[in-house]
């Protein structure tokens, strides 16, 4: 039986920008490395574990005995154990045995920086080496262009293993993703997927938000090879990938990061801090230097070998706040007597720093759920330095909007009006999320009011209004066909709806707009800012109409929008606009490929006639639950 022989690919300097929580590579220093020493090819260990006094190295090479491959700590006080162990390679499944000088508490782990993990519920870290051949140049040579704030950003998310299943319920793997949802998202225009975690979950319920492998694409669907031919044919058609990425917390499971060498070694010690009470997992010690550079090093881990365009942080309110979801006496104020983590924020700042810094085509979008101010804002300006933020007001606020029946609406028209005086404060991004369509909630269509035509329509109406509103946009899978049941995690969406017209209908009018989203500038090239949006008139409560204008840089591209939140058509309804000129109707949510009754407005001109406190203005017939956008 080979032994373990000393051998490190760190040196002094690897180990100071460890210690001071500046090394942002640690996934080419950890985990496990096939490597030749001495000209004998086998694999190389290396893993922290400060309060331990042995590691071993066990799999199913030496049959888990702990006593044979025990690693070597260094004299750096760094607490990195590691060692070279001949004649194992790619394959190899393996853990670390770790006795703690704590009271001599023994774990059994998986590699916190493992690139491939077993298929659940099997939980052993596999050697792996990914040699992978990008064909992707072309799109990561000019990504920063198509990847910018002033650019189109239509969004897909999508849940991997509830996509699309094969007959018999079995997943689809990354190759067949590689084709089928790479084909469909194309088609329907979406700028942008982004998958809800993709890294190793232990728990499919979950949806992949407790990770215990966060170097390592889950082995559900395949290996990482395959994950990256996936995200490589993304590109190849033009479309960026965002993965959902989860600093926030993790959970228990006994080969997991928890307790990790006997102590409190990646989550918080203190249970005020450390321990998340919703989702009953532990939270990073923001503050412990080793801690932050292994978190950052995942995240630009993704970006550098994966190529990855984005990363969605999730939960970024439950780390900013010492109080989230705590009573009275459950946690405790920070030195300024408030309820801000500190040390969380000023992660989050540093992290963003260091991905913008280091892949400046890239996108970090938060999803933060309260007032927190500046967290689009550059760090510079002390603000968290994302790039976007979800508007979650937003989506709440349109949502309760749109399940009131159309009668009642002209009495909470402020309801709809609202985010417009919040718009600008951040880089905001519209989502309609996995979260809006599970526990209860319905599907987006069956909270709609009226009967089945009134619903759809309702539902395209909800769209053109979402496309047109200033920010980006998201769509949770199935949306974009009218799914009408909730989401279910455990099978696939229910594509057989797309055979009846309204439903196709939907899909028609989602591969529209982002048709026109990616054609007009008016609706990208200013969509963060106040200049790029006008009201025409926001008070006709009574006809419970809206109008406004969406502008790019050049006027001429400017568009005209007009809302109908009632089923009456308003006709011949008088809009005033800037200028006189002829107007085209570009989009009309009530066309019959739609799903609507056919209605369009054709020939339409100003005319001089004062109104809405313009001198120009011109008549058109606003269709029932229907938006029509005029260039």
């Amino acid at each position: 039986m080979s032994k373990v022989i000393a051998h490190s690919l760190f040196s002094d300097f690897d180990i100071n920008l460890f210690k001071s929580g500046k090394h942002f590579k640690l996934y080419e220093k950890l985990g496990s490395h096939t490597i030749e020493v001495n000209g004998e090819k086998g694999t190389y260990f290396a893993v922290w574990a400060p309060t331990a006094n042995a590691v071993s190295v066990v799999g199913d090479f030496n049959e888990w005995q702990s006593h044979e491959h025990q690693l070597n700590v260094r004299w750096d006080e760094s607490g990195i154990w590691e060692g070279f162990i001949p004649n194992i390679g790619k394959g190899t499944l393996y853990k670390y045995n770790i006795h703690s000088n704590n009271f001599g508490i023994v774990t059994e782990k998986a590699d916190p920086f493992a690139k491939y993990c077993e298929h659940p519920p099997k939980t052993a870290s596999v050697v792996w080496e990914a040699d992978y051949s990008w064909k992707d140049k072309k799109w990561m040579d000019t990504r920063e262009s198509k990847n910018g704030l002033d650019r189109p950003y239509s969004v897909y998310e999508v849940h991997l293993g509830s996509w699309k299943r094969k007959k018999n319920n079995d997943f689809l793997s990354y190759e067949e993703l590689s084709e089928d949802l790479v084909k469909y998202v194309k088609e329907m225009g979406f700028t942008h997927v982004e998958f809800m975690p993709i890294m190793e979950f232990p728990y499919d319920p979950s949806w992949g938000y407790q990770l215990t492998g966060y170097f390592a694409p889950t082995s559900r669907f395949g290996n990482p090879e395959e994950f990256k031919l996936l995200v490589d044919k993304l590109h190849q058609s033009g479309i960026g990938v965002i993965l959902d990425w989860v600093p926030s917390h993790f959970p228990e499971d006994a080969h997991g990061l928890g307790f990790f060498d006997g102590s409190h070694l990646y989550e918080h010690p203190d249970r005020r801090k450390g321990y998340h009470p919703d989702w009953k997992s532990l939270i990073f010690n923001y503050g412990r230097n080793e801690v932050r550079a292994f978190l950052i090093s995942n995240a630009l881990f993704w970006l550098d070998q994966y190529h990855i365009d984005g990363l969605r942080v999730d939960a970024v309110a439950s780390m900013l706040y010492l109080d989230y979801s705590r009573e009275d006496g459950e946690w405790e104020p920070n030195m300024y007597g408030n309820n801000e983590n500190l040390e969380a924020i000023s992660f989050i700042r540093e992290l963003n720093e260091t991905v913008y810094g280091s892949f400046p085509g890239v996108q970090t979008i938060a999803e933060e759920s309260t007032a927190f101010s500046g967290v689009s804002k550059p760090v510079s300006m002390g603000g968290l330095g994302f790039g976007m933020k979800w508007m979650m007001g937003w989506m709440h606020d349109t949502l309760e909007f749109f399940k009131k029946e159309p009668i009642y609406r002209k009495h909470h028209q402020n309801d709809i009006t609202f985010s417009m005086t919040y718009a600008f404060t951040e880089n905001f991004m519209l989502p309609f999320s996995h979260d809006e369509v599970v526990y209860g909630k319905q599907s987006l269509l069956y909270r709609m009011p009226g009967d089945e035509w009134q619903q759809f329509a309702n539902l395209r109406l909800l769209y053109g209004y979402m496309f047109t509103h200033p920010g980006t946009n998201l769509i949770f899978m199935g949306g974009e066909f009218g799914q009408s049941s909730e989401w279910n995690y455990n099978q696939s969406l229910d594509w057989h709806l797309t055979q009846y017209d309204f439903h196709s209908g939907i899909q028609n009018l989602i591969k529209d707009l982002n048709k026109i989203y990616r054609t007009y500038p008016a609706l990208y090239e200013k969509q963060f800012g106040e200049e790029g949006f006008q009201w025409i008139d926001y008070g006709d409560a009574e006809n419970s109409v809206l109008t406004f204008i969406r502008k790019g840089h050049d006027e001429k591209n400017n568009l005209i929008i007009a809302a109908n939140f009632t089923p009456v058509p308003r006709e011949n309804y008088r809009i005033g606009v800037p200028k006189s000129g002829p107007l085209k109707e570009i989009f009309n949510s009530d066309a019959k490929k739609y799903g609507g009754t056919g209605s369009k407005n054709a020939g339409v001109k100003t005319e001089k006639k004062p109104w809405h406190s313009f001198e120009e203005s011109f008549e058109i017939t606003v269709p029932a639950l229907g938006i029509v956008i005029f260039q």
